[in-house]
Protein backbone atom coordinates (compact mmCIF):
# COMPACT_ATOMS: atom_id res chain seq x y z
CA UNK A 1 0.00 0.00 0.00
CA UNK A 2 2.89 2.36 0.37
CA UNK A 3 4.50 1.83 -3.21
CA UNK A 4 0.59 2.71 -3.87
CA UNK A 5 0.83 5.73 -2.29
CA UNK A 6 3.75 7.34 -3.12
CA UNK A 7 3.14 6.70 -6.64
CA UNK A 8 0.07 8.59 -6.39
CA UNK A 9 1.39 11.59 -4.98
CA UNK A 10 3.91 11.54 -7.67
CA UNK A 11 1.28 11.09 -10.47
CA UNK A 12 -0.43 13.86 -9.45
CA UNK A 13 2.60 16.24 -8.64
CA UNK A 14 3.41 15.72 -12.35
CA UNK A 15 0.27 16.68 -13.47
CA UNK A 16 0.27 19.62 -11.55
CA UNK A 17 3.47 20.89 -12.85
CA UNK A 18 2.59 20.02 -16.40
CA UNK A 19 -0.87 22.30 -15.74
CA UNK A 20 1.59 25.03 -14.50
CA UNK A 21 3.73 24.72 -17.63
CA UNK A 22 0.95 24.73 -20.46
CA UNK A 23 -1.47 27.65 -18.45
CA UNK A 24 0.52 30.31 -17.43
CA UNK A 25 -0.85 32.66 -14.54
CA UNK A 26 -2.65 35.70 -15.54
CA UNK A 27 -0.78 39.00 -15.50
CA UNK A 28 2.74 36.53 -15.64
CA UNK A 29 5.47 37.66 -17.86
CA UNK A 30 6.39 35.09 -20.34
CA UNK A 31 10.13 35.59 -21.46
CA UNK A 32 11.63 33.88 -24.81
CA UNK A 33 10.32 31.48 -26.84
CA UNK A 34 11.18 28.47 -25.67
CA UNK A 35 9.03 26.50 -22.91
CA UNK A 36 10.55 25.33 -19.44
CA UNK A 37 10.84 21.90 -20.65
CA UNK A 38 12.87 22.37 -23.81
CA UNK A 39 9.97 21.36 -26.06
CA UNK A 40 9.46 24.71 -28.26
CA UNK A 41 6.82 26.04 -29.94
CA UNK A 42 3.71 24.27 -31.01
CA UNK A 43 1.10 24.35 -33.44
CA UNK A 44 -1.86 22.95 -34.44
CA UNK A 45 -5.67 22.88 -33.87
CA UNK A 46 -7.05 24.11 -30.39
CA UNK A 47 -8.25 22.35 -27.59
CA UNK A 48 -11.33 23.85 -26.55
CA UNK A 49 -12.62 21.22 -24.44
CA UNK A 50 -9.13 21.73 -22.50
CA UNK A 51 -9.89 24.80 -20.61
CA UNK A 52 -7.49 25.88 -18.12
CA UNK A 53 -8.78 28.47 -15.19
CA UNK A 54 -6.79 31.58 -15.26
CA UNK A 55 -6.67 34.31 -11.86
CA UNK A 56 -9.08 37.47 -13.15
CA UNK A 57 -7.26 40.44 -13.90
CA UNK A 58 -10.24 43.03 -13.92
CA UNK A 59 -14.03 43.23 -13.29
CA UNK A 60 -14.23 44.68 -16.66
CA UNK A 61 -11.99 43.61 -19.46
CA UNK A 62 -14.18 43.63 -22.70
CA UNK A 63 -13.50 39.48 -22.81
CA UNK A 64 -15.67 37.45 -23.67
CA UNK A 65 -14.26 34.04 -22.92
CA UNK A 66 -14.44 35.23 -19.19
CA UNK A 67 -11.34 33.74 -17.24
CA UNK A 68 -10.32 30.68 -19.48
CA UNK A 69 -7.60 30.32 -21.61
CA UNK A 70 -7.27 27.76 -24.31
CA UNK A 71 -4.59 24.72 -22.99
CA UNK A 72 -2.92 24.03 -26.64
CA UNK A 73 -3.41 27.55 -28.94
CA UNK A 74 -2.53 27.51 -32.03
CA UNK A 75 0.26 29.44 -33.19
CA UNK A 76 2.45 27.92 -30.49
CA UNK A 77 1.88 26.94 -26.37
CA UNK A 78 2.98 30.32 -25.08
CA UNK A 79 0.01 32.48 -26.83
CA UNK A 80 -2.05 30.36 -24.45
CA UNK A 81 -1.48 33.44 -21.72
CA UNK A 82 -3.20 35.87 -20.81
CA UNK A 83 -0.61 38.05 -19.48
CA UNK A 84 2.71 39.83 -20.84
CA UNK A 85 4.00 37.97 -23.44
CA UNK A 86 7.81 38.90 -24.49
CA UNK A 87 10.98 38.09 -25.18
CA UNK A 88 14.41 38.47 -22.98
CA UNK A 89 17.40 40.15 -24.17
CA UNK A 90 15.56 43.40 -25.70
CA UNK A 91 13.12 45.95 -23.27
CA UNK A 92 9.66 45.19 -23.19
CA UNK A 93 6.85 46.63 -25.42
CA UNK A 94 5.82 49.97 -24.45
CA UNK A 95 2.48 49.84 -21.85
CA UNK A 96 -1.01 50.34 -23.73
CA UNK A 97 -4.31 50.56 -22.39
CA UNK A 98 -5.52 47.46 -24.54
CA UNK A 99 -6.75 44.85 -23.04
CA UNK A 100 -5.42 42.56 -25.81
CA UNK A 101 -2.44 42.99 -28.40
CA UNK A 102 -0.03 41.35 -30.99
CA UNK A 103 3.33 42.43 -32.79
CA UNK A 104 4.13 40.08 -35.55
CA UNK A 105 6.30 39.74 -38.81
CA UNK A 106 3.85 39.91 -41.61
CA UNK A 107 6.73 37.92 -43.87
CA UNK A 108 7.68 35.73 -41.85
CA UNK A 109 5.05 34.82 -39.47
CA UNK A 110 6.65 35.20 -36.50
CA UNK A 111 4.82 36.54 -33.36
CA UNK A 112 7.31 39.44 -31.61
CA UNK A 113 5.47 39.70 -28.72
CA UNK A 114 1.48 39.58 -27.17
CA UNK A 115 -1.02 40.00 -24.77
CA UNK A 116 -3.84 38.00 -24.44
CA UNK A 117 -4.04 36.96 -27.75
CA UNK A 118 -6.38 34.33 -28.50
CA UNK A 119 -8.79 36.21 -25.60
CA UNK A 120 -11.92 36.55 -27.38
CA UNK A 121 -13.46 40.21 -27.91
CA UNK A 122 -15.63 42.18 -29.83
CA UNK A 123 -13.70 43.05 -33.19
CA UNK A 124 -16.09 46.02 -33.72
CA UNK A 125 -15.36 47.68 -37.87
CA UNK A 126 -11.64 45.33 -37.79
CA UNK A 127 -14.09 42.53 -38.73
CA UNK A 128 -14.78 44.29 -42.04
CA UNK A 129 -10.95 42.90 -43.16
CA UNK A 130 -12.80 39.50 -43.09
CA UNK A 131 -15.30 40.66 -45.27
CA UNK A 132 -12.81 42.11 -47.55
CA UNK A 133 -11.03 38.87 -47.76
CA UNK A 134 -13.98 37.04 -48.34
CA UNK A 135 -15.44 38.75 -51.25
CA UNK A 136 -12.65 40.23 -52.52
CA UNK A 137 -11.33 36.76 -54.87
CA UNK A 138 -15.42 36.03 -55.01
CA UNK A 139 -16.56 39.59 -56.30
CA UNK A 140 -15.80 41.19 -59.77
CA UNK A 141 -14.67 45.07 -59.30
CA UNK A 142 -16.71 45.79 -62.16
CA UNK A 143 -19.74 44.57 -61.53
CA UNK A 144 -22.70 47.59 -60.95
CA UNK A 145 -24.86 46.91 -57.96
CA UNK A 146 -27.98 48.69 -56.78
CA UNK A 147 -27.92 48.28 -53.12
CA UNK A 148 -31.27 47.49 -51.22
CA UNK A 149 -33.14 50.05 -48.97
CA UNK A 150 -32.02 47.86 -45.78
CA UNK A 151 -28.06 48.38 -46.70
CA UNK A 152 -28.81 51.79 -46.95
CA UNK A 153 -30.54 52.26 -44.15
CA UNK A 154 -27.73 50.84 -41.94
CA UNK A 155 -26.88 52.29 -38.53
CA UNK A 156 -23.40 53.44 -37.58
CA UNK A 157 -20.97 55.07 -39.92
CA UNK A 158 -22.00 55.00 -43.60
CA UNK A 159 -20.84 56.21 -46.60
CA UNK A 160 -24.24 57.23 -47.62
CA UNK A 161 -25.73 54.55 -50.54
CA UNK A 162 -28.86 54.83 -52.27
CA UNK A 163 -30.36 52.43 -53.64
CA UNK A 164 -29.54 53.29 -57.09
CA UNK A 165 -27.51 51.02 -60.01
CA UNK A 166 -25.00 53.98 -59.50
CA UNK A 167 -22.07 51.69 -57.86
CA UNK A 168 -19.36 49.32 -58.77
CA UNK A 169 -18.08 46.65 -56.09
CA UNK A 170 -15.02 48.60 -56.42
CA UNK A 171 -16.38 51.64 -54.63
CA UNK A 172 -18.35 49.39 -52.23
CA UNK A 173 -15.06 48.07 -50.97
CA UNK A 174 -13.29 51.30 -51.04
CA UNK A 175 -16.16 52.74 -48.89
CA UNK A 176 -16.11 49.78 -46.76
CA UNK A 177 -12.34 49.62 -46.01
CA UNK A 178 -11.61 53.48 -46.56
CA UNK A 179 -14.86 55.24 -44.03
CA UNK A 180 -15.67 52.09 -42.45
CA UNK A 181 -18.93 52.25 -44.40
CA UNK A 182 -21.34 49.63 -43.01
CA UNK A 183 -23.88 50.13 -45.18
CA UNK A 184 -21.21 49.21 -48.05
CA UNK A 185 -20.50 46.55 -46.26
CA UNK A 186 -24.30 45.01 -46.65
CA UNK A 187 -24.27 46.21 -50.43
CA UNK A 188 -21.66 43.94 -50.60
CA UNK A 189 -22.96 40.86 -48.60
CA UNK A 190 -26.53 41.45 -50.98
CA UNK A 191 -24.30 40.99 -53.68
CA UNK A 192 -22.51 38.05 -52.90
CA UNK A 193 -25.96 36.11 -52.85
CA UNK A 194 -27.06 37.32 -49.36
CA UNK A 195 -26.63 37.73 -45.80
CA UNK A 196 -26.75 34.16 -44.63
CA UNK A 197 -24.66 33.33 -47.53
CA UNK A 198 -21.67 35.83 -47.08
CA UNK A 199 -21.93 35.10 -43.50
CA UNK A 200 -21.25 31.65 -44.48
CA UNK A 201 -18.58 32.20 -46.42
CA UNK A 202 -16.84 34.34 -44.30
CA UNK A 203 -16.76 32.02 -41.35
CA UNK A 204 -15.95 28.96 -43.74
CA UNK A 205 -12.94 31.57 -44.88
CA UNK A 206 -12.19 31.87 -41.01
CA UNK A 207 -11.73 28.45 -40.64
CA UNK A 208 -9.28 28.11 -43.64
CA UNK A 209 -7.05 30.96 -42.27
CA UNK A 210 -7.18 29.08 -38.79
CA UNK A 211 -8.33 31.72 -37.01
CA UNK A 212 -10.54 29.50 -34.57
CA UNK A 213 -11.14 32.78 -32.29
CA UNK A 214 -13.36 34.11 -34.86
CA UNK A 215 -17.11 33.86 -35.46
CA UNK A 216 -18.96 36.37 -37.58
CA UNK A 217 -22.62 37.64 -37.06
CA UNK A 218 -22.81 40.56 -39.52
CA UNK A 219 -20.99 41.52 -42.41
CA UNK A 220 -19.69 45.20 -40.90
CA UNK A 221 -18.98 44.48 -37.39
CA UNK A 222 -21.36 45.75 -35.41
CA UNK A 223 -21.94 44.09 -32.14
CA UNK A 224 -24.20 40.94 -31.93
CA UNK A 225 -24.69 38.38 -29.11
CA UNK A 226 -21.84 35.52 -30.31
CA UNK A 227 -19.47 37.44 -32.71
CA UNK A 228 -16.23 37.64 -31.72
CA UNK A 229 -12.61 37.39 -32.26
CA UNK A 230 -8.85 37.84 -31.03
CA UNK A 231 -5.58 39.61 -31.93
CA UNK A 232 -4.00 36.69 -33.42
CA UNK A 233 -6.65 35.81 -35.63
CA UNK A 234 -7.07 39.57 -36.61
CA UNK A 235 -3.01 39.43 -37.37
CA UNK A 236 -3.92 36.06 -39.55
CA UNK A 237 -6.76 37.90 -41.29
CA UNK A 238 -4.56 40.97 -41.76
CA UNK A 239 -1.76 39.07 -43.27
CA UNK A 240 -3.93 36.98 -45.85
CA UNK A 241 -5.35 40.60 -46.88
CA UNK A 242 -1.86 42.10 -47.13
CA UNK A 243 -1.60 39.08 -49.89
CA UNK A 244 -4.03 40.53 -52.25
CA UNK A 245 -2.84 43.43 -54.05
CA UNK A 246 -6.28 45.20 -54.70
CA UNK A 247 -6.57 44.74 -50.70
CA UNK A 248 -4.07 46.63 -50.06
CA UNK A 249 -4.76 49.40 -52.55
CA UNK A 250 -7.76 49.97 -50.45
CA UNK A 251 -6.14 50.03 -47.16
CA UNK A 252 -3.79 52.28 -48.22
CA UNK A 253 -5.89 54.93 -49.72
CA UNK A 254 -5.91 58.26 -48.11
CA UNK A 255 -8.40 60.17 -50.13
CA UNK A 256 -10.65 58.63 -52.83
CA UNK A 257 -13.78 59.32 -54.70
CA UNK A 258 -17.18 58.34 -54.27
CA UNK A 259 -20.19 57.85 -56.93
CA UNK A 260 -22.88 60.61 -55.84
CA UNK A 261 -26.90 60.60 -56.65
CA UNK A 262 -28.54 62.83 -58.98
CA UNK A 263 -30.26 64.47 -56.38
CA UNK A 264 -26.78 65.16 -53.96
CA UNK A 265 -26.16 68.68 -54.44
CA UNK A 266 -29.86 69.41 -52.75
CA UNK A 267 -29.02 66.86 -49.55
CA UNK A 268 -26.95 68.26 -46.52
CA UNK A 269 -23.92 66.89 -45.86
CA UNK A 270 -23.78 63.74 -44.13
CA UNK A 271 -21.63 64.97 -41.61
CA UNK A 272 -23.05 67.63 -40.62
CA UNK A 273 -25.56 68.35 -37.65
CA UNK A 274 -28.62 71.07 -37.74
CA UNK A 275 -30.31 73.04 -40.32
CA UNK A 276 -28.49 76.24 -39.05
CA UNK A 277 -24.63 74.32 -39.72
CA UNK A 278 -22.48 76.74 -41.74
CA UNK A 279 -20.85 73.58 -43.66
CA UNK A 280 -24.29 72.57 -45.28
CA UNK A 281 -23.82 73.00 -49.01
CA UNK A 282 -25.69 75.36 -51.44
CA UNK A 283 -27.71 73.68 -53.81
CA UNK A 284 -26.44 73.30 -57.20
CA UNK A 285 -28.10 73.52 -60.82
CA UNK A 286 -25.77 70.24 -61.58
CA UNK A 287 -24.68 68.01 -58.86
CA UNK A 288 -21.15 66.54 -58.92
CA UNK A 289 -20.82 63.01 -59.93
CA UNK A 290 -18.93 62.32 -57.04
CA UNK A 291 -17.83 63.45 -53.53
CA UNK A 292 -14.57 62.82 -51.52
CA UNK A 293 -13.98 60.40 -49.14
CA UNK A 294 -11.16 60.17 -46.41
CA UNK A 295 -9.48 57.44 -44.65
CA UNK A 296 -10.00 56.93 -40.76
CA UNK A 297 -6.54 56.16 -40.30
CA UNK A 298 -4.69 58.96 -38.72
CA UNK A 299 -1.30 57.52 -39.38
CA UNK A 300 -1.69 56.94 -43.00
CA UNK A 301 0.31 59.94 -44.28
CA UNK A 302 2.09 60.24 -40.61
CA UNK A 303 3.93 57.56 -40.11
CA UNK A 304 6.90 56.20 -41.96
CA UNK A 305 6.09 53.19 -44.18
CA UNK A 306 2.34 53.30 -43.11
CA UNK A 307 0.34 50.71 -44.71
CA UNK A 308 -3.17 51.02 -43.20
CA UNK A 309 -5.54 48.39 -42.82
CA UNK A 310 -8.64 48.94 -40.25
CA UNK A 311 -9.39 50.91 -37.23
CA UNK A 312 -13.01 50.37 -35.21
CA UNK A 313 -14.86 51.49 -32.24
CA UNK A 314 -18.06 50.31 -30.12
CA UNK A 315 -19.40 51.01 -26.99
CA UNK A 316 -18.90 47.65 -26.13
CA UNK A 317 -15.72 46.44 -27.86
CA UNK A 318 -14.22 50.24 -27.35
CA UNK A 319 -11.42 50.63 -29.22
CA UNK A 320 -9.91 48.41 -31.81
CA UNK A 321 -7.17 48.69 -34.52
CA UNK A 322 -5.53 46.29 -36.63
CA UNK A 323 -2.40 48.08 -39.35
CA UNK A 324 0.46 47.66 -40.99
CA UNK A 325 3.87 48.87 -42.04
CA UNK A 326 6.97 48.05 -44.01
CA UNK A 327 10.63 49.61 -43.64
CA UNK A 328 13.90 48.29 -44.77
CA UNK A 329 11.94 45.28 -46.41
CA UNK A 330 10.06 44.32 -43.60
CA UNK A 331 6.54 44.51 -42.99
CA UNK A 332 4.90 44.58 -39.15
CA UNK A 333 1.50 43.89 -38.41
CA UNK A 334 -0.03 45.37 -34.52
CA UNK A 335 -3.43 44.87 -33.48
CA UNK A 336 -5.20 46.05 -30.17
CA UNK A 337 -8.41 45.13 -28.89
CA UNK A 338 -10.74 46.89 -26.57
CA UNK A 339 -9.06 49.87 -25.95
CA UNK A 340 -10.72 52.85 -23.84
CA UNK A 341 -9.24 55.85 -25.38
CA UNK A 342 -7.52 57.41 -28.22
CA UNK A 343 -4.28 54.94 -29.25
CA UNK A 344 -2.63 56.20 -32.42
CA UNK A 345 0.32 57.18 -30.32
CA UNK A 346 0.44 53.31 -28.29
CA UNK A 347 -0.09 52.08 -32.04
CA UNK A 348 3.00 54.01 -33.48
CA UNK A 349 5.51 53.26 -30.60
CA UNK A 350 4.31 49.41 -30.45
CA UNK A 351 5.10 49.55 -34.25
CA UNK A 352 8.65 51.18 -33.54
CA UNK A 353 9.36 48.35 -30.97
CA UNK A 354 8.28 45.47 -33.69
CA UNK A 355 10.75 47.14 -36.25
CA UNK A 356 13.36 47.09 -33.14
CA UNK A 357 13.22 43.70 -32.26
CA UNK A 358 12.20 42.23 -35.56
CA UNK A 359 14.93 39.97 -36.73
CA UNK A 360 16.84 40.30 -33.25
CA UNK A 361 14.59 38.13 -30.34
CA UNK A 362 13.81 34.56 -29.85
CA UNK A 363 9.66 34.86 -31.36
CA UNK A 364 6.98 33.97 -28.93
CA UNK A 365 4.68 31.86 -31.47
CA UNK A 366 3.65 32.10 -34.95
CA UNK A 367 0.90 33.00 -37.51
CA UNK A 368 0.50 29.89 -39.03
CA UNK A 369 -0.37 29.35 -42.94
CA UNK A 370 -4.10 28.76 -44.11
CA UNK A 371 -5.02 25.07 -44.02
CA UNK A 372 -4.44 23.25 -47.41
CA UNK A 373 -6.99 22.68 -49.74
CA UNK A 374 -8.71 18.99 -50.23
CA UNK A 375 -6.99 16.84 -52.01
CA UNK A 376 -10.11 15.51 -54.53
CA UNK A 377 -10.34 11.88 -54.56
CA UNK A 378 -9.72 10.70 -58.49
CA UNK A 379 -12.69 8.79 -59.71
CA UNK A 380 -12.54 4.94 -61.20
CA UNK A 381 -12.74 4.83 -64.82
CA UNK A 382 -15.28 2.72 -66.11
CA UNK A 383 -13.11 1.09 -68.48
CA UNK A 384 -10.00 1.17 -65.82
CA UNK A 385 -12.00 -1.95 -64.33
CA UNK A 386 -12.29 -4.01 -67.60
CA UNK A 387 -8.82 -5.51 -68.10
CA UNK A 388 -8.04 -7.99 -70.49
CA UNK A 389 -5.41 -10.14 -70.43
CA UNK A 390 -3.33 -8.79 -72.93
CA UNK A 391 -3.31 -5.34 -70.73
CA UNK A 392 -2.19 -7.44 -67.18
CA UNK A 393 0.73 -9.48 -69.23
CA UNK A 394 3.97 -8.32 -67.63
CA UNK A 395 5.77 -6.10 -70.47
CA UNK A 396 9.66 -6.86 -68.77
CA UNK A 397 11.64 -10.06 -68.16
CA UNK A 398 12.04 -10.70 -71.84
CA UNK A 399 11.29 -14.35 -71.61
CA UNK A 400 8.77 -16.59 -73.91
CA UNK A 401 6.68 -17.75 -70.73
CA UNK A 402 6.09 -13.39 -70.16
CA UNK A 403 5.02 -13.06 -73.62
CA UNK A 404 3.09 -16.14 -74.13
CA UNK A 405 -0.46 -14.85 -73.69
CA UNK A 406 0.31 -11.54 -76.35
CA UNK A 407 1.77 -14.66 -78.42
CA UNK A 408 -1.02 -16.87 -78.21
CA UNK A 409 -3.88 -13.99 -78.74
CA UNK A 410 -1.73 -12.96 -81.79
CA UNK A 411 -1.72 -16.34 -83.48
CA UNK A 412 -5.39 -16.89 -82.44
CA UNK A 413 -6.15 -13.25 -83.96
CA UNK A 414 -4.09 -14.57 -87.21
CA UNK A 415 -6.00 -18.19 -87.62
CA UNK A 416 -9.27 -16.36 -87.25
CA UNK A 417 -8.66 -13.42 -90.13
CA UNK A 418 -7.34 -16.38 -92.19
CA UNK A 419 -10.27 -18.48 -91.97
CA UNK A 420 -12.52 -15.38 -92.49
CA UNK A 421 -10.77 -14.63 -95.99
CA UNK A 422 -10.39 -18.31 -96.81
CA UNK A 423 -14.50 -18.57 -96.24
CA UNK A 424 -14.83 -15.18 -98.31
CA UNK A 425 -12.49 -16.06 -100.90
CA UNK A 426 -14.79 -19.54 -101.67
CA UNK A 427 -18.18 -17.82 -101.16
CA UNK A 428 -16.51 -15.39 -104.26
CA UNK A 429 -15.01 -18.13 -106.27
CA UNK A 430 -18.57 -20.00 -106.44
CA UNK A 431 -20.58 -16.14 -107.63
CA UNK A 432 -17.74 -15.63 -110.01
CA UNK A 433 -19.84 -17.20 -112.95
CA UNK A 434 -22.89 -14.76 -112.32
CA UNK A 435 -21.02 -11.76 -112.45
CA UNK A 436 -20.67 -9.81 -115.72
Amino acid sequence: MGTNHRALVAALMTTTLIGLTAAPAAGSTIVRGDLADGSGLETGSPETEGLVSSSPTSTDTGRLNGEQTVANPIGGRLLGGRGLIAPTGIAPPPKTEASAFLIADADTGQVLAAKDPHGHYRPASTLKTLTAVTLIPKLDKDRWVKPSQWACDEEGSAVGIVPEPIYQIDDLMRAMLIVSGNDAADALAEANGSLAKTLADMNKEARKLQAYDTVAKTPNGLDKPGQRSSAYDLALIARAGLAMPDFRKYVSTKVSKFPAPKDDGKKKDRNTQGDDDPGTPTPTKTPPAYYEIANHNKLLGKYKGMIGIKNGYTTKALGSFVGAASRNGHTIIVVIMHHPGGFWEEVAKLLDWGFAADGKVTPVGELVKPTPPPTPTPKASSLAVRHSPVAQAPVSGGGWTDRAPLVATAVLGVGVVGAIALGYGLRRRRRAPDQP
